[in-house]
């Protein structure tokens, strides 16, 4: 769909969209959350968070998965407020599933893990004796 500018001009549709005023990304584990300030056509500012997680289709390749929110002005106290409460019951009612900060992801330890048990079964083997004839 076009749209025509004030000089008569048509737009492409990519022309109309507003770029984001401010944004943040944290990368936690497979996931990656966005927070983007974005303005109205009235120039009010609100806030979207969106959830994205790579997910593998059968033919090897893959898709985003996408979540939304739309948070605005009117409701940031309410939902600050409510997600540190959430978040503090979470902390106090099942503290072993906190994160600790000097645990690396489970991906890293299995790597590590199999790169020591590939050393430890070469280090008893003699490599010394080799013969390039072959080659």
């Amino acid at each position: 769909m076009e749209s025509v500018d004030q000089k008569g001009e048509k737009n492409s549709p990519e022309a109309n969209i507003k770029p984001g005023i401010y944004s943040k990304a944290i990368r936690a584990g497979k996931r990656t959350y966005f927070f983007d300030v974005k303005s109205t056509r009235n120039n009010e500012y609100y806030l979207t968070i969106t959830e994205s997680k790579r997910k593998f289709i059968d033919n090897g390749n893959f898709r985003y998965e996408k979540h939304k929110l739309f948070l605005y002005p009117e409701d940031f106290e309410k939902f600050a407020g409510t997600l540190e409460e959430i978040i503090q019951y979470i902390k106090d009612e099942q503290p072993e599933l906190e994160p600790k900060a000097s645990e690396e992801p489970a991906e890293q330890k299995n790597e590590e893990e199999i790169s020591v048990d590939v050393e430890s079964e070469l280090a008893g083997k003699d490599f010394s004796d080799i013969d390039f004839e072959d080659i």
